[in-house]
């Protein structure tokens, strides 16, 4: 049921956007000479710009993040600019960055183009249809619309499909917002320029460009700190989260407690089904995981079939209580997943053994935190795995 509520959102925005781009073709009226100049300057530039990052980073095998601030970086500078009809044209842009872009989310991207689209519109609207007034208060309000529209369209859409999702991945990050206001402050600064001179738009491709790849960092970012099976933290990251958690906590003198899982025999899963279903199997575990804790909870992937939770503020009793959570919800999946041959399996056997360890035992050095619970989950195996053990 969700998923169809997902999928009749994306068809409405779509349709929304189809619709908005007919209804401007048909009422604008033809754009002047100086407003097809205007364009012509400004189109030239961000295209160019679009191929030359483009090109850049598939020549470095990088996988490039959604260019949205390059786009609302000369959108913002059309809203103030360019007639709708001409607006139009100029959201070609997305589209030519689908072409160029291998995507296999191609109905994520054709999403986000049309929630660009009406957020175009929406912000055209509100400083004026035919004509845009100026000034700086209706600057600061044309570039709030547009990210604004965008972000609540496009976040209500992630969410509609997976309400579990962590908070980054459907509101974006702080620096998402940050990058967001500089694009559209740039695309202000464009519109003063090209209004004097159209021909100063051909000067904005290095900021442009500079703007681009600045908005690759947090996904670059986001890949040398998480696993790319499972998305949780690596241990590398993991062990920087944890050991900042454990250092709030002993400044606060609250109790912490730490978790080491081990998937029970996933060497089997690997060897009889494959990798792939291996794989399958840790992705589940880890959407399961988060799922069964809270929100500064530090979960992340050790390695392997070992996943490792920090819990700030938990005692034994919490602890142990979240540990047999995970143990009882790992019993209870049921993961979709095809053999070295093809076909279609179930994997529903799965169980994890658990090892606890807490700071009111072994203080808040991770490292003494780490070898308890491993010695906790080495018992828990002994005892015949699918258990939960406090050290």
């Amino acid at each position: 049921m969700g998923r169809l509520i997902a999928a009749g959102y994306v068809l409405v925005v779509q349709a929304v956007a189809l619709a908005l781009v007919a209804l401007v073709i048909c009422t604008t009226p033809p754009p002047r000479p100086a407003e097809l100049a205007t364009f012509g300057m400004l189109a030239a530039t961000a295209g160019t710009v679009i191929v030359a990052t483009t090109v850049s980073i598939n020549v470095r095998r990088q996988v490039r993040r959604n260019p949205w601030t390059l786009h609302i970086a000369y959108l913002a500078t059309g809203i103030l600019t360019l007639p709708p009809n001409l607006l139009v044209l100029l959201l070609l842009g997305p589209a030519l960055h689908g072409v160029l872009d291998v995507r296999p989310g191609l109905q994520r991207w054709l999403f986000t183009t049309a929630a660009t689209t009406i957020a175009t519109f929406a912000a055209r609207a509100v400083i004026g249809w035919s004509q845009p007034r100026w000034g700086p208060v209706l600057f600061v309000l044309a570039g709030a619309v547009l990210l604004m529209v965008r972000a609540v369209l496009v976040a209500a859409g992630l969410w509609l499909r997976n309400p579990g999702a962590p908070r980054e991945d459907v509101l974006g990050e702080p620096i998402d917002v940050l990058l967001g206001i500089v694009a559209a402050s740039l695309g202000g600064l464009l519109a003063v320029a090209v209004r004097a001179e159209p021909a100063s738009a051909l000067l904005a491709g290095p900021p442009l460009a500079l703007l681009d790849l600045v908005s690759q960092l947090p996904q670059w970012r986001r890949s040398a700190q998480r696993d790319g099976k499972t998305g949780l933290a690596n241990a590398a990251h993991w062990d920087r989260l944890a050991r900042a958690a454990l250092a709030r906590s002993r400044g606060r003198a609250q109790p912490a407690a730490l978790l080491l899982l081990d998937l029970d025999h996933f060497k089997r899963v690997n060897d009889r089904i494959g990798h792939i279903a291996g794989d399958a199997v840790l992705a589940a575990v880890a959407v399961m995981l988060r799922g069964s804790v809270r929100r500064e909870d530090v979960v992340g992937r050790f390695g392997g079939e070992e996943f490792v939770v920090l819990l700030p503020g938990a005692d034994a009793e919490v602890a142990c209580a979240v540990a047999d959570r995970i143990r009882t919800s790992t019993a209870a999946l049921s993961v979709p997943a095809r053999d070295t041959h093809g076909r279609h399996r179930q994997l529903d056997d799965l169980t994890v053994s658990v090892g606890v360890a807490t700071t009111h035992r072994f203080g808040y050095e991770l490292g003494d935190l780490l070898a308890a619970a491993d010695k906790a989950l080495l018992a828990a195996k002994a005892a015949g795995r699918n258990a939960v053990i406090l050290s």
